[in-house]
């Protein structure tokens, strides 16, 4: 059964925000995840999610946030995400279900923030970035440890923002894509019996990665009752 879509904005302090819903025929929860800095709702691991979910009973919202709208390139300053994000957050608890906050990069950073704040029922972090490339000494973990609910991380095994063995002990979950980076791109698929460490090349492909995402987050999903 196809996904039933269709798409709103939602007028918020920040700005108008979009948000485009994903819908299970008889949904029993609402999964509102948005975007990074450095991209939109077209990445390849929201779309991926966009498309198997709803065959699970989750209604997907995929949330453009205000900077994103108007067509900028440059995201604003973290306290104006976490405004824009409130703002829509009426819009996807509407239907009176569930929601698990979710989003990419920044998107993460955000739904860990507000998650307490506004009553998610638990958090997807896709691709946290726990610090950026190269300073792991500016270390963001403490939003994640305090998002204060239920929490997945799914993190590509060579994302530069933090590495899966980076990440510090806490009462979250964390799946890694293998070789994936920060977007869950991996190099191009060899056989295992060809493949060699300098080389550096997945022995997944493409869909192969993106399959551990979707089946990782409807299973954790399921584990929520």
């Amino acid at each position: 059964m196809e996904a039933i879509e269709t798409t709103e904005t939602i007028e918020t302090d920040a700005g108008t925000a979009r948000v485009t819903w994903h819908r299970a025929e008889k949904p029993r929860l609402v999964l509102a995840v948005s975007h990074g800095a450095g991209g939109g709702i077209e990445a390849r691991d929201l779309q991926a999610l966009a498309s198997v979910l709803p065959g699970h009973g989750v209604s997907v919202a995929l949330v453009e946030q205000p900077w994103r709208v108007a067509g900028k390139k440059v995201a604003p300053a973290p306290k104006t995400l976490d405004v824009g994000w409130r703002g829509l957050w009426p819009a996807v608890a509407k239907p009176g279900l569930p929601v698990v906050a979710g989003g990419r990069s920044a998107g993460a950073r955000v739904a860990c923030r507000t998650a307490t704040e506004l009553g998610a029922t638990a958090v997807l972090a896709l691709s946290f970035p726990l610090h950026p490339p190269g300073k792991p000494e500016k270390s963001r973990a403490d939003e994640l440890l305090g998002a204060g609910v239920p929490t997945l991380v799914v993190q590509g095994g060579n994302d530069p923002f933090g590495k899966p063995e980076e990440f510090p002990k806490g009462s979250y979950e964390l799946i890694e894509v293998p070789y994936g980076d920060h977007g869950f791109a991996v190099p191009m698929g060899v056989p295992p019996r060809e493949r060699s460490r300098a080389w550096g090349r997945a022995s997944i492909d493409q869909d192969a990665a993106l399959e551990i995402v979707t089946d990782g987050v409807v299973g954790w999903i399921a584990s929520l009752g």
